[in-house]
């Protein structure tokens, strides 16, 4: 039974870092920061986070680590073993292969487990003018205390100081554009509509202060979907501005993204680039095929007639890049409905193993801006063409409240480090289609490194090497 206080938030900046640092100093935490985004009123009113401005969850009363095969089965085991309490975790990318007959061959510095949940000790969120601590078998008090006096390097797995790292691509610019073009091929051989080519920059030996280089990238990004994970000696530190899947009550919401232009330098020229987003024809059938794909996703368990879009091509702005976002909805079966079905049907693959809840997770992932239509040939083509297991890169992290709704973000934008074999990886991606133009595309992959890449200590993208 948890133990719950509510304190004053006299100054919001203070106590966001804070409970960053406190939350880095714990061998497992995941600190979700909305930056804003859940305020009434905001530029993105859809990208909502249940008004937390953020929440973390730190240190276990129980783990759960699994590779796929089993996964979803043994996080429906821990769930009915922790009903009605928090559980705060991610699904990596490769949890495909156990949702389709999949693999993955390629390198992985990283070396997450492709499923990875815990139930906190203790649970810290902010929101409209209060703290808010949760804990078992501690005083709420006395963690308030802690991170009140939490130090700046709590977190920090070294005392070098961040010096800048330089990044190698994982396939050269003419390699990329090589592939972009067969993809295209692909498409016109009719085996493909769309796919999501990503590659990965990385550095080895390198030393970094992972809350220090988040805190950067925090700040030049301000994504409605933030994370910082540590997990024991890995870190993810991510400003993903796209959610993957959200559940209020019965209520789905999905909200892909398709469609990035960078900011203008001007109001004016920042107006004209939203509106050629706006009319872009490319991205807007890339925007409208992953929009199919999820609605297709999502209706495997919802009410049927209940999945619609409510919004098509949204355009959203963020500090650095314009993102063109659709939100699609549904409304989930109740069990009931399950039950009498799978009475009728043995086969029905909604396994009653699992929450339905847990089912729509599983038949949505991995997310569909992330792979491409249709989906499981977009994934083996992913696995012939990219050259580095995205392990965590464009999994989701997230977490299941005790009401049994859930909040999990698509994790791109984002750097992850193995502080153990001091190994850095950011990948970044887009979606190709028959219209793309393979310059275009590797360009658009470096304007979303960019953030990265200043985070790490880089003014630009003349820091790659390699090429």
């Amino acid at each position: 039974m948890r133990q719950t206080a509510f304190f004053p938030l006299d100054d919001l900046a203070f106590w966001k870092k804070q409970l960053l640092h406190w939350a880095a100093g714990h061998e497992l935490a995941i600190y979700l920061d909305s930056n804003g985004h859940s305020q009434a009123g905001t530029s993105s009113p859809r990208l909502t986070t249940e008004g937390w401005e953020c929440l973390a969850g730190a240190s276990a009363v129980a783990v759960l680590e699994s590779s796929a095969g089993q996964a979803f089965e043994q996080l429906s085991s821990l769930q009915d073993d922790k009903k009605t309490d928090w559980l705060f975790g991610f699904f990596g990318y490769d949890l495909k292969n156990e949702t389709e007959r999949l693999s993955s061959q390629h390198p992985d510095g990283i070396g997450l487990p492709d499923l990875g949940f815990f139930q906190p000790e203790t649970l810290v969120g902010i929101r409209e003018n209060h703290i808010e601590i949760q804990t078992i078998g501690r005083l709420p008090k006395a963690v308030f205390e802690e991170i009140k006096k939490a130090k700046p390097d709590a977190g920090s797995v070294t005392t070098e100081k961040n010096a800048e790292i330089q990044l190698t691509p994982r396939m050269s610019k003419a390699e990329y554009l090589e592939k972009v073009e067969a993809i295209r091929r692909h498409i016109v051989e009719g085996d493909l509509y769309e796919m999501n080519l990503c590659q990965e920059f990385f550095a080895e030996n390198a030393a970094l202060d992972p809350v220090a280089v988040f805190e950067r990238l925090n700040t030049i990004g301000k994504a409605p979907f933030s994370t910082f994970m540590r997990w024991r000696d890995r870190y993810l530190l991510s400003a993903s501005p796209e959610r993957f899947l959200k559940k209020e009550g019965r209520k789905l919401i999905s909200q892909p993204i398709k469609g990035t232009r960078k900011r203008g330098r001007s109001a004016d020229e920042d107006n004209k680039i939203r509106q050629e987003l706006l009319n872009s024809e490319k991205d807007r059938a890339e925007n409208v095929m992953i929009v199919d794909l999820v609605r297709n996703d999502l209706a495997r368990n919802c009410v049927p007639g209940s999945v619609q879009v409510e919004e098509l091509f949204g355009i959203y702005t963020f500090e650095t890049v314009h993102q063109m976002i659709s939100t699609i909805t549904g409304r989930l079966k109740s069990l009931d409905v399950i039950k009498s079905n799978f009475l009728n049907n043995p086969n029905d693959p909604n396994d009653l193993n699992y929450s339905n809840a847990l089912n729509a997770l599983r038949d949505a992932f991995p997310p569909g801006s992330m792979t491409g239509a249709p989906k499981v040939m977009a994934m083996e083509l992913i696995e012939k063409y990219e050259r580095t297991r995205r392990g965590l890169y464009s999994g989701a992290v997230g977490y299941f409240n005790p009401e049994g709704d859930f909040d999990f973000n698509v994790v791109i934008r984002s750097i992850l480090y193995n502080a153990a074999a001091r190994y850095v990886s950011a990948q970044v991606g887009g979606a190709i289609v028959y219209d793309s133009v393979p310059e275009e595309e590797y360009a658009e992959c470096m304007l979303k490194a960019e953030a990265m890449m200043k985070a790490l200590g880089n003014d630009s993208n003349s820091r790659f090497v390699g090429f």
